[in-house]
Formats: C-alpha cells, sequence, structure tokens
C-alpha cells in the first residue's frame, strides 16, 4: 500500500525531478522563502520558465510535495546555474546533487560547454557539492548578497561536453540516492 504513494517498505520515498510548472510555484515559494533573505517572486519564475530555448527550470518532488528546485540559463557555450534550494529540513538528502546533475545534463544538451554559478562564501556545504561536479572558484562578487552583507564565490567548471566530464557525472549518479528518507 505505501509503494502507490512512492514510498518503499523502508519508508523511503521517490524523488522525481521534472521540469518547473505553474502549479509548482507555491511549493518553489515556501522554500525560496526559507532559504533567500530576498526572494525571486513568482513571476520572475514564471518570466524564466517561458523561455524554454535557452533555459531549464526543474522541480525535485518526493511524495507530491516540492522538496527542491534550480534553473539554468544557457547563452551559447556557456551555461549559468541561475538557483538552486532545497527545503531546509530535507538537506543533505542527495536532492542538490540530483538537480545539481539535471542541471548539469541540460546544459550539455542546450549546447553548453561550461557552467558558472555563484554561492554564499559561507556556505561551505554547497560548496563541496559544486566541487564534486567540478566547479572551481575564479573569483568573488563583493557584497552580492547585499541584504547578508556577504560575497559571493564564483565558481566555474570547464569542458562538460568531454568523456572525463562525462566520466565525472557517471560517478556522481553512481552515488545519487533515487530515494530519500523524507525527516
Amino acid at each position: 500500500m505505501l509503494r502507490s504513494r512512492g514510498i518503499d517498505e523502508h519508508g523511503a520515498s521517490r524523488i522525481e525531478v521534472g521540469p518547473m510548472r505553474r502549479r509548482h510555484l507555491r511549493g518553489v515559494m515556501a522554500i525560496e522563502r526559507q532559504v533567500y533573505a530576498r526572494p525571486w517572486s513568482p513571476n520572475l519564475f514564471v518570466a524564466e520558465m517561458s523561455e524554454p530555448k535557452n533555459r531549464c527550470y526543474l522541480v525535485a518532488r518526493a511524495e507530491r510535495a516540492i522538496v527542491g528546485y534550480g534553473g539554468l540559463i544557457c547563452y551559447g557555450d556557456e551555461a549559468h546555474v541561475t538557483n538552486i534550494a532545497v527545503d531546509p529540513q530535507r538537506h543533505r538528502l542527495g536532492i542538490g546533487t540530483r538537480l545539481l546533475y539535471e542541471l548539469v545534463t541540460q546544459a550539455i544538451a542546450l549546447g553548453g560547454h561550461a557552467v558558472s554559478l555563484e554561492v554564499r562564501i559561507t556556505n561551505w556545504g554547497a560548496q563541496r557539492l559544486y566541487g564534486r561536479f567540478g566547479f572551481r572558484p575564479v573569483g568573488i562578487r563583493r557584497n552580492y548578497y547585499q541584504e547578508l552583507h556577504e560575497d559571493a564565490l564564483i565558481m566555474w567548471t570547464d569542458d562538460i561536453r568531454t568523456q572525463h566530464y562525462a566520466n565525472r557525472l557517471a560517478s556522481v549518479a553512481d552515488t545519487m540516492p533515487d530515494r530519500v528518507r523524507l525527516r
């Protein structure tokens, strides 16, 4: 009976990642308001989702609840992760890894050769996650998070279309859970 709702016999829920739709915005905004001091508006998400030729916005769901989301813009051969967030009660369960994996895969599909992002200088957990994907620090944006008076670390990964990077992605994929035990 539990399996019909996506829960296995061990109480773990399947993580489903798919395109962000308007119907997901309530769940996205609930997370957005928890994790960002200056959250995006629902209208900004709608505008971003309306540009599918060079943008990709995804949600992660478990038991039909939105547990994370992420977005990406691709201009020519360069892609940029605009945002990635996981419900704070569900950190460290592999949801962020799964979202970033899907975003990088989409960057490749959209023609990207490199991916960049910004992360709070004090967000060590996210920096470690990005490092697993080959992102490395390349600069600092001073006071980027003005409301927090915090700098952003600019991180970059190159050559995402190479066999070497494909091997890195395969290694990450081997460690990604497809199910999580929700707390």
